[in-house]
């Protein structure tokens, strides 16, 4: 039987207790064992209280994981929730878990998907601010990652998938005033993909509409151009079951959508439901890639 592992995350948040429900709840895939991660070496800290301590064996656990998976001990890696200000603490220099990840397993392409409330939407930029957004997008970053995102649903079973492109200005650019980057680098960059993986691709769509055209086209997946362009409509539909997945590892990893929640560390008011569908979901991606 393959293991499933998990890491708590910064323990002074809550992902100890969220591990704990969720492997308490009776609702976690059948079929595989789930193993927390250094669960005998638990640093005590006070809830709420960021450590260097903590990040550090949240960061040593994020290496056990990796390792674990790289060598076949582990079919998937769920991460629990941790803090990017208080990892720096113990020397952390990326980005995010997504990045180092990447790093870590030599990945070259990457992107974050999140998954909820009916909708799968990967994110070409993450965690920039608003001003460095048009910048940073091009023709290539934009269709690698709708080549990420077709390649992920392939693998999960979707035979023919539909994927829409956000642009990236209001009304998608239709007025030049508007902005310039859906005629310059979003249009040609679907024109690519959709070379490349057919004409199930498809936009940019005006990112006010967006979403509601996914919904009444049944489509696969929304690529969106930043960071709150895609999580305002998960975190709306989907607040407490939001799951994100990395794409283009070489292992399979998913994490709860949400954070430490320093705030309410220790007060047992943590709702675990995140961190089940996380576990859930990674268990049906290792089922699936154990078939392939």
């Amino acid at each position: 039987m393959k293991t499933i592992a998990i890491t708590l995350g910064d323990v002074a948040g809550i992902g100890p207790e969220v591990v704990r429900k969720a492997l308490r709840s009776g609702k976690l895939a059948r079929g595989f064992h789930y193993e927390i991660l250094r669960a005998d070496r638990a640093p005590r800290v006070r809830p709420g209280r960021p450590s260097r301590t903590a990040a550090r064996f949240a960061l040593d656990s994020l290496e056990a994981g990796v390792d674990g998976c790289l060598c076949g001990r582990y079919a998937a890696l769920v991460t629990g929730p941790v803090n990017k200000s208080t990892l720096r603490l113990a020397g952390f220099r990326f980005p995010g878990q997504t990045e180092w990840l990447a790093a870590r397993t030599g990945a070259r392409r990457f992107a974050m998907m999140l998954v909820g409330g009916g909708l799968r939407v990967v994110l070409v930029t993450t965690h920039l601010p608003l001003r460095q957004v048009a910048g940073s997008l091009s023709r290539g970053v934009i269709a690698a990652a709708i080549d990420l995102a077709h390649g992920w649903l392939l693998d999960f079973g979707i035979r023919k998938p539909r994927i829409l492109v956000a642009g990236l200005n209001p009304h998608g650019g239709v007025k030049e005033e508007a902005g310039m980057e859906e005629k310059q680098i979003i249009g040609p960059a679907v024109s690519m993909a959709r070379r490349k993986l057919g004409t199930g691709i498809s936009g940019p769509y005006s990112p006010d509409h967006v979403f509601w055209l996914a919904r009444q086209s049944s489509a696969d997946a929304i690529v969106c151009m930043y960071h709150d362009q895609g999580l305002i409509p998960i975190k709306t539909l989907a607040f407490d079951r939001g799951v994100n997945v990395t794409l283009g590892l070489s292992i399979v990893r998913t994490s709860p959508d949400h954070g430490t929640a320093y705030d309410i560390a220790g007060k047992n008011r943590a709702n675990p439901a995140s961190m089940i569908e996380a576990i859930n979901l990674a268990a049906r991606m290792a089922a699936r890639k154990r078939r392939l």
